[in-house]
């Protein structure tokens, strides 16, 4: 009986360790396939990342091109706003005919005037185009234009009124006093019969000829050709800084002029007069200030910018058509 219990026993064993083997080897059956299941969620996670980061370039990519779409668009708009306003500005019947053609030559030939005075100093070629200016302005006949054809008017007085200029006439000053520097003395002046003299003067007299040395610095021929020479480069320096409007380099000149000419000639009523003659020039403006010049130019281009506008052309005559 005992024998039957413990084979009773044995087959329970037998039958629970089979059961529990067969349980174990499920339980690893079903966590291989779970860890597959997960390694085929982490490739498909994988995926999606990739995905995302392709869709996330190309959103970018989009609006890149977006925005460079835009920039095109407003630049195809601002194009359009200008194309407007040229077809505007066409439109405008003031851009037509012979009396915008001869606005546009006068408002040339006043802004060719100015330059002349501003760059060159140049009166003669101001006051030739001022007179085309005025030729030019008197061909239209508007009212509106009245007051700028006073104001050329007056300008064109107050530049008559210069003259030649100050610079032609500093150059023509300059020219007179080279000329005269010939006939000046280069021999102080003997004293008279009746001065009063030094006894070793009268010593020395029937001997040698004494006099001050700072009447004269060059004595010999050569050295004094030597200084007349530098002093004819003094004056066509002062002219070169005439002709560049450079006040500073004409002043430096007149002062070795007149250094040049003191060591040259000795004191005489001549040399003092062409001292004085350089002090005058020294105190001259190389440049004539006018207000009133420059101001027909401003004038007429305020009535541009305001819409002046001349009278339109009367309309063409409609052409007859013709049927074949």
């Amino acid at each position: 009986m005992w024998l039957l219990v413990l084979i009773a026993l044995a087959a329970i064993a037998a039958l629970g360790w089979r059961g529990w083997k067969a349980r174990d080897a499920q339980a690893q059956a079903r966590a291989a396939d779970a860890a597959q299941h997960l390694a085929a969620i982490e490739q498909r996670l994988e995926s999606v990342r990739r995905d995302q980061r392709t869709l996330t370039q190309r959103v970018q990519d989009a609006a890149a091109t977006n925005r460079i779409l835009r920039d095109e668009v407003l630049g195809l708009g601002q194009r359009g706003a200008l194309l407007e306003e040229s077809v505007a500005k066409l439109a405008d019947p003031s851009r037509h005919g012979a009396q915008a053609l001869r606005l546009d030559e006068v408002e040339m030939l006043l802004s060719l005037a100015g330059q002349r005075l501003s760059v060159a100093d140049d009166l003669d070629g101001a006051r030739r185009a001022y007179a085309l200016a005025a030729g030019a302005l008197e061909g239209i006949d508007d009212h509106r234009l009245l007051n700028l054809k006073q104001t050329l008017a007056q300008e064109r007085q107050a530049l008559d009124a210069l003259g030649v200029g100050p610079r032609a006439r500093l150059s023509q000053q300059l020219d007179t006093f080279a000329a005269g520097l010939t006939g000046w003395p280069q021999r102080p002046a003997s004293p008279a019969a009746g001065s009063e003299q030094h006894r070793w003067q009268r010593w020395l007299a029937p001997l040698v000829d004494v006099r001050p040395s700072r009447q004269a610095a060059f004595v010999a021929p050569s050295d004094r050709n030597a200084g007349e020479a530098a002093l004819r480069i003094e004056v066509s320096l002062a002219h070169a800084a005439l002709e560049r409007g450079d006040a500073a380099g004409f002043q430096s000149s007149l002062n070795r002029i007149e250094q040049w000419i003191t060591r040259l000639w000795p004191d005489s009523p001549a040399l003092r007069q062409g001292r004085q003659q350089l002090v005058a020039m020294r105190r001259l403006p190389l440049r004539g200030d006018n207000p009133l010049l420059g101001s027909t130019l401003e004038q007429l281009r305020g009535l541009r910018s305001a819409g002046f506008t001349a009278p339109s052309p009367a309309p063409a005559a409609a052409r007859p058509e013709v049927t074949p």
